[in-house]
């Protein structure tokens, strides 16, 4: 694995041995940032089931201001701290060690908001699909404006729908898939005209 661009552009990355841990492949990298590479420069990332630290390093690397990685596995947490010093990386990012869903509740409740979400979680962990994508779309993690991508297996589907979060985009490649969730546009307008409401009502009782 390597750094497709950006100031790392080409540096080799470590992964960690294993089968708990599949990195997101370069190809698959590459597809991914040729989406969100307008919105990464300044931006802020939460790179959760981080693995090798691949996706939220690339993200630094084209300009991301602060990249959050979660980890749980030993051996992932070893290779992503391996990668920084390989890279130099001292600053600019918080490596959580611990159940991602925890971890994002934990930043929840710190006030953290994010430009970028991406969920990795093993394929197989499907249930772990669902409760970040629930955790996300409850919390105030996510802007108006934040995207919220999750990688997994063509064979298998993390919906369509999670509360306020909604797929609007899929990119397929190989076995596997990329979703796009953003906020409801439709709770967007919903939002925005209750509070309307609401302040017309105000200036009524008034």
């Amino acid at each position: 694995m390597r750094v497709i661009a950006g100031k790392f552009r080409s540096r080799k990355l470590h992964a960690p041995a294993g089968m708990e841990v599949r990195p997101t492949s370069d190809r698959m990298r590459e597809s991914l940032f040729n989406v969100v590479a307008p919105f990464t420069p300044d931006s802020i990332w939460i790179d959760a089931f981080s693995g090798s630290g691949a996706v939220g390093i690339e993200a630094l690397s084209r300009g991301a201001r602060y990249v959050y990685f979660l980890e749980a596995e030993k051996k992932a947490v070893r290779a992503i701290r391996d990668n920084f010093d390989a890279l130099g990386i001292d600053s600019d990012f918080e490596l959580l060690q611990g159940n991602a869903v925890a971890s994002l509740h934990s930043l929840d409740a710190r006030g953290i908001e994010c430009d970028i979400c991406f969920l990795d979680p093993p394929y197989s962990a499907h249930g772990a699909y669902a409760q970040a994508l629930r955790v996300l779309s409850d919390s105030a993690l996510l802007k108006e404006s934040s995207m919220v991508i999750a990688e997994h297996d063509k064979h298998f589907d993390p919906g369509p729908s999670h509360g306020r979060l909604h797929r609007h985009r899929e990119l397929k490649q190989g076995d596997a898939v990329l979703s796009f969730y953003r906020l409801s546009a439709l709770e967007k307008r919903e939002e925005g005209a209750g509070t309307e409401g609401d302040e017309q009502a105000a200036g009524r009782a008034t």
